[in-house]
């Protein structure tokens, strides 16, 4: 900054108006000066010093429990995407679904210096997230924690369960199961059982050893009529279409198959796998809006912000 100063013939405290918030206050030509100077030297300002001597670091903190999951990479592109929009850069913590990491990911967001801080947890440092919300605005993407009181933005689980069932006995499906992920606290996972559950009393099996035995007694049963799984997430639409290929693709014609989530390999199955797409960017970008207006100083009881998935019909439940 002084090297700018001492080019453009002015004060150090006349460069620091013109590049930060008060460039209004400097006249044209002392503004031009101090461009071209800039331009001269190719003067590059450090946005993090900036931002700590304001006490403002333009930073989000996202805390994901497992970045490999697309769905987690869809509404982190949204939250990403937003967070351009309004000026802000996103710092991305992964956790692996590991408890252990996530609590000293929860501890690590302080030395970030981000001035919020959007959560998919496993919900298992009910402690850690509670002392973190009393520094920071929370929100919470997918899942919500017990007793922890933060704005939740993700999907309308129940309705999206009522969705997929709904079209199931439609196409005329009699015998439904449900193959979900452990539940592992994780409430989002945890709602779609207890909807399934309610609707049809049928059998919930979960990814892992197992699943493939389960579901050949699943199809092989004395059941009147036609049978249909739905898969919970795409984690278990990718463990159940590779254990039903193991069947044989006889096996595969004979069962229908509704997910949630839309994901790409989707319509390279057979004649595509019906889907319930979520509104990945529209959860992420609601998640990024949420937690300005916190940041802006809204306050209030802690919202819900529930959205509902987008139904796309493919050859994976025909007509019977």
């Amino acid at each position: 900054m002084l090297d700018v100063a001492e080019r453009a013939g002015v004060s150090k405290a006349s460069v620091s108006r013109f590049i930060g918030e008060d460039r209004g206050l400097l006249s044209d030509v002392i503004a031009t000066r101090i461009a071209r100077a800039i331009d001269d030297l190719g003067y590059r300002p450090n946005q993090m010093a900036r931002g700590l001597k304001r006490g403002r670091t333009r930073l989000i903190g996202m805390l994901m429990a497992d970045i490999r999951n697309p769905y987690s990479v869809a509404v982190m592109h949204g939250v990403e995407t937003a967070c351009r929009r309004h000026g802000y850069s996103l710092v991305v913590c992964n956790t692996d679904r590991d408890p252990e990491q996530e609590r000293q990911q929860l501890q690590a967001m302080r030395a970030y210096n981000v001035e919020g801080v959007i959560v998919n947890t496993l919900g298992h440092h009910l402690d850690e997230l509670r002392e973190l919300q009393r520094e920071l605005p929370m929100v919470l993407v997918d899942r919500k924690v017990a007793d922890l009181p933060s704005d939740l933005v993700g999907l309308d689980n129940r309705r999206a369960v009522d969705m997929a069932l709904d079209h199931l006995h439609e196409r005329g499906y009699r015998h439904l199961a449900l193959v979900s992920e452990a539940v592992d606290g994780t409430s989002s996972r945890t709602e779609r059982i207890e909807a399934f559950a309610q609707r049809t009393g049928g059998p919930v099996f979960y990814t892992g050893a197992g699943l493939g035995e389960q579901l050949r007694t699943f199809l092989a049963g004395a059941d009147v009529g036609p049978k249909a799984l739905f898969c919970a997430n795409g984690v278990a639409a990718l463990a159940c279409t590779l254990a039903l290929r193991e069947f044989g693709n006889q096996a595969c014609e004979d069962v229908g198959l509704i997910a949630l989530d839309d994901l790409d390999w989707y319509p390279l199955v057979g004649n595509g796998i019906t889907a319930l797409a979520q509104p990945t960017h529209a959860i992420g970008v609601q998640a990024l809006e949420c937690l300005l207006r916190r940041l802006q100083g809204a306050q209030g009881p802690a919202q819900t912000f529930h959205f509902t998935p987008d139904l796309i019909v493919r050859g994976s439940t025909p007509l019977r």
